[in-house]
């Protein structure tokens, strides 16, 4: 399974901020109803029942299994909160939702809250053209920036004009949480005679280790391209300061692809391609056959993300672990993760402050119980909300300790519209050994430059 934040697809809906001025205005709550702007949190009415009735229009992609049960379980809880206020949800795929959210936000029939992917693409491109609500007001009346770390938030923060990301105002609330790290097979260390890493050279010892005994190091199935950049990710964070590797991945201004650090981390990686240690041909096996390989004995390590772990314990059971990666070039662990899909409040919505209060109690301490029970990952209280024992008692601990204590390094295909095909076929060079370490750099700020200079 791919993660679900995709890039680009929403970048022909550009300019839609020409429309938006047709938009509905709204008196329904807080802020100017079409030019995105969010009322003050001395302005934002937290009383719901004082408002009527209220017929509460909402656009999800919450459609999988223990997606779906921990939303219809939470609006149930909302409703009963606020008899006053009845849900109409409508969920849909992802892919269709995207494909439907820029002409519904620029249209006449808008929703009152909207899952909004959060990179360029999507939430930047629409938060340039005012078709998104500022939610600072709501997040200061509803004690978000204290409910939320500061890692987290950033993965839904843009500038008002939406060229900076990372910084700025708010406009979505995520759920859930993910994170690539390390899984392992504790069985296959244990024969081995290693342990878990605690530094990134006790990891490169256990790749050299694991190689000399005859065993493939490291699992990765990379036909795909981007199933690299979550092997490049964690990798980096031992070479690059945190802060550069956010300003790169973010595609703001600042930083540079052909410092010596990210060099070196190429070097690494190539390194890693070149001498088998992710096996004879990791650019030929797709990424849906590499980790099931991994549950049948390929593989002592398999760098990747969080929502592989459910399918593979159902093969590996207590022999599948999870790390975070060993802390990085800054002294705190640091690695690629995000959220699930952010909820946002559309500039035009008849609603807003009870799509607000939607939005809250999505995201109360109240609903990171039920996700967890439904099978999420919560993105709040995830160690408290742990599993007692299995792999995603790990993964829970580890996205725990990286947003709160260390830094959740954002994608690196968020940086620019054209990064994702940029780095994918780049690193794909890079592991295949045909492209130096310093060619690819070049490639990769090239492409950086570009989109940062012309912002």
């Amino acid at each position: 399974m791919r993660r679900r934040h995709f890039l680009g697809t929403s970048a022909a809906l550009g300019g839609l901020g020409l429309l938006a001025a047709c938009a509905p205005g709204s008196d329904g709550g807080g802020g100017d109803a079409s030019d995105g702007g969010g009322p003050a949190a001395g302005d934002v009415e937290t009383d719901i029942a004082s408002l009527g009735d209220v017929t509460l229009t909402v656009w999800d992609q919450e459609v999988r299994g223990a997606q779906n049960d921990a939303i219809e379980a939470l609006i149930t809880a909302f409703q009963e909160k606020y008899p006053n206020v009845t849900v109409d949800r409508q969920s849909q795929s992802f892919d269709d939702l995207q494909q439907q959210t820029g002409l519904a936000l620029s249209g006449n029939d808008v929703p009152d809250v909207l899952q909004v992917n959060n990179a360029r693409g999507d939430m930047g491109a629409y938060v340039a053209d005012q078709l998104l609500t500022d939610l600072t007001g709501y997040a200061e009346a509803y004690g978000w920036e204290d409910r939320f770390s500061d890692s987290v938030l950033a993965k839904m923060r843009y500038s008002a004009d939406g060229v900076t990301f990372g910084e700025g105002a708010l406009y979505g609330l995520a759920q859930t949480g993910e994170i690539c790290g390390i899984y392992y097979s504790q069985k296959k260390l244990d024969e081995l005679g290693l342990e878990a890493p605690a530094t990134w050279d006790e990891l490169f010892a256990l790749v050299d280790a694991a190689k000399e005994a005859g065993e493939q190091p490291i699992m990765l199935g990379n036909l795909d391209q981007w199933p690299a950049l979550h092997v490049f990710g964690p990798l980096q964070a031992n070479f690059v300061p945190a802060e550069e590797i956010v300003t790169l991945g973010m595609g703001n201004a600042g930083a540079d692809w052909t410092s010596e650090q990210n060099v070196a981390a190429l070097t690494q990686l190539a390194e890693w391609g070149t001498s088998g240690a992710m096996g004879d041909s990791p650019n030929g096996l797709a990424y849906d056959d590499a980790w099931p390989l991994y549950t049948k004995g390929t593989g002592v390590l398999l760098i990747g993300g969080s929502w592989l772990a459910p399918d593979m314990e159902a093969v590996m059971g207590e022999d599948l672990r999870f790390m975070a990666p060993p802390p990085g070039a800054d002294g705190a662990v640091a690695t690629t993760g995000g959220t699930g899909i952010p909820f946002s409040i559309p500039a035009a919505a008849e609603n807003k402050d009870v799509a607000a209060a939607y939005i809250d109690f999505l995201t109360s301490d109240e609903a990171m119980q039920l996700i967890a029970d439904n099978g999420g990952m919560p993105v709040n209280r995830t160690a408290e909300l742990a599993p007692e024992s299995g792999v995603n008692k790990d993964v829970y601990e580890a996205f725990d300790a990286v947003s709160t204590d260390g830094t959740l390094l954002p994608y690196l295909d968020y940086a620019t519209p054209s990064f994702a095909d940029t780095a994918g076929a780049t690193l794909q060079e890079v592991i295949g050994g045909q492209t130096e370490p310093a060619a690819a750099a070049d490639a990769l700020q090239e492409d950086y430059a570009a989109f940062t200079e012309g912002s």
